[in-house]
C-alpha cells in the first residue's frame, strides 16, 4: 500500500511539473505575441516622422554643398575662414543626424516585420541541406567582415530527417541569425582571452518522436542568468549599443512559434557555452506514387 501511494504521489508531481512547464510557455507566448503588437504600433507611429528626418537630411547636405560652390564664394576674402568653419560644422550635424536617422529606419523596418504575415509558402525542404547552406554563408560573411575571424565548424546531421514543410526563406532567416550571434559570442571571448582559445561552433539536427531539432552550440561568453529570459523579447540585446538592435531574436521567435508551430529555447553557462535549439513539428513529405506504363 505505501509503495502505491509513493508512486501516485511521484506520478501527481510529474504532472504537477508538467503542467507548470505548460502554463510558464503559454504565458511566455501570451507575453510574446502582446510584446509583437505593440512593437508594430510603435514602428508605424515613427515610420513617418523619421522617414522626414532623413529625408530633410538628404536636401541638407545638397543645400550646404551648393553654397560651398555658390553664395560662399563671393564673401569678402576676410569672412570665408569663420563662414567656411560654420558650414563644416553643419556638414558634420547633418552627416551624424543622416547616420542615425538610417540606424533608426533598419530598426523600424525590422519592427515591422514582427506585424507581417509571411508571403513564403511552405515547401518541401531538405532540412539538413538548408541547416548546412547558412552555416557556410554566415562563416564566410563573418570572416569577409573580419579577417581575423576563424571558427571550428562541427556538423552532426540525422540522415532520416529528409524533406519536410517549411518555409525556406524565413528558416533560413532564423539559422543565420542563430548562426552570427554564435560567431560574434566566440569572437568576443577570444578577445577577452587575448587570442588563447579556439571559437567551436556545432551544430546538430535530430528527429525524435514526431519533431525535428536543431541545436546551434558555441564555447563563447554565455549569457547571464539573469537575463536568459529576456533574450527573445524586442529591443532586449547583450550587445554592446550600435551593434544590436535586440530584433534578430525576437522576429526569429516568431517565425519558429507561429510560422512554423514550433518552439526556439535558449540554454546556457555564463563564461562557458550557449545553445539554441529549434524545434519542428516533423511532417514527412508523402512520396508521389511511380507510374507504371502498360507494356
Amino acid at each position: 500500500m505505501e509503495q502505491q501511494v509513493t508512486a501516485r504521489t511521484a506520478e501527481l508531481k510529474l504532472s504537477l511539473d508538467e503542467l507548470k512547464s505548460t502554463q510558464e510557455q503559454l504565458i511566455q507566448r501570451e507575453k510574446m505575441a502582446s510584446l509583437g503588437e505593440l512593437t508594430a504600433g510603435i514602428a508605424h507611429e515613427i515610420q513617418n516622422p523619421l522617414n522626414f528626418v532623413n529625408n530633410f537630411s538628404e536636401v541638407s547636405t545638397e543645400l550646404v554643398e551648393e553654397l560651398r560652390v555658390g553664395p560662399f564664394l563671393k564673401l569678402p576674402e576676410g569672412d570665408r575662414k569663420e563662414a567656411g568653419d560654420m558650414l563644416e560644422d553643419l556638414d558634420r550635424n547633418i552627416f551624424k543626424i543622416h547616420h542615425h536617422g538610417q540606424r533608426a529606419d533598419a530598426i523600424v523596418k525590422n519592427m515591422l516585420q514582427h506585424s507581417r504575415v509571411s508571403a513564403g509558402q511552405k515547401e518541401p525542404t531538405d532540412m539538413n541541406a538548408l541547416t548546412d547552406e547558412y552555416l557556410r554563408l554566415a562563416y564566410y560573411g563573418f570572416r569577409a567582415k573580419d579577417k581575423g575571424f576563424d571558427a571550428n565548424l562541427v556538423t552532426e546531421f540525422d540522415s532520416s530527417i529528409g524533406k519536410v514543410e517549411a518555409v525556406p526563406q524565413d528558416l533560413g532567416r532564423v539559422l543565420l541569425n542563430l548562426y552570427n550571434n554564435a560567431f560574434y559570442a566566440t569572437q568576443e571571448k577570444k578577445r577577452q582571452l587575448n587570442g588563447q582559445y579556439q571559437p567551436e561552433v556545432k551544430v546538430t539536427t535530430h528527429r525524435l518522436d514526431g519533431r525535428i531539432e536543431i541545436r546551434i552550440r558555441d564555447n563563447g561568453t554565455g549569457i547571464l542568468e539573469h537575463v536568459k529570459n529576456k533574450v527573445f523579447q524586442p529591443f532586449f540585446t547583450t550587445k554592446p549599443t550600435g551593434q544590436g538592435t535586440g530584433l534578430g531574436l525576437s522576429l526569429s521567435y516568431d517565425i519558429i512559434t507561429k510560422g512554423h508551430g514550433g518552439e526556439l529555447s535558449v540554454a546556457t553557462e555564463e563564461g562557458e557555452w550557449t545553445e539554441f535549439t529549434v524545434v519542428l513539428p516533423y511532417v514527412p513529405i508523402a512520396k508521389e506514387p511511380t507510374l507504371h506504363t502498360a507494356p
